[in-house]
């Protein structure tokens, strides 16, 4: 899956964010070698490089939808869920709404988490 992009999930709330410009065609994980770019239209951006993924979860699914967070642990979501989480290490710079963030966890909502964890989980010294 590398230099692909894993599109951020929208669930019955779609129409609205596209209201508000958060596209899906926007919204997305893209996955290189070396870099993880996400983006949620205007409201999110960050360029994680792949070596600072500490590990990769399944989360329970949230309430809320959007963009949110605190204290560098960010929800950036179409929809209540399926959820996965990125621990990130050391942390990554980040904007929201163009104010500048530290992101030490990213929860996002995407089709499917499994695959995405398998993509990102980090690479093993000595695996193939």
């Amino acid at each position: 899956m590398d230099g692909a992009r894993i599109h951020i999930r929208f669930g019955r709330l779609k129409p609205l964010f596209r209201l508000l410009g958060l596209t899906s065609g926007r919204s997305y994980l893209e996955v290189d070698p070396d870099l993880v770019r996400v983006r949620m239209g205007w409201g999110f951006q960050a360029d994680v490089p792949r070596s600072s993924i500490r590990s990769v979860r399944r989360v329970r699914n949230a309430v809320s939808i959007g963009v949110h967070g605190w204290r560098g642990r960010w929800l950036v979501n179409g929809a209540g869920g399926p959820l996965v989480a990125l621990a990130i290490e050391p942390p990554a710079p980040a904007r929201t709404l163009g104010f500048p963030i530290r992101l030490r966890e990213l929860i996002v909502s995407v089709d499917d988490p499994d695959a995405v964890a398998a993509v990102l989980s980090p690479v093993r010294a000595g695996a193939a």
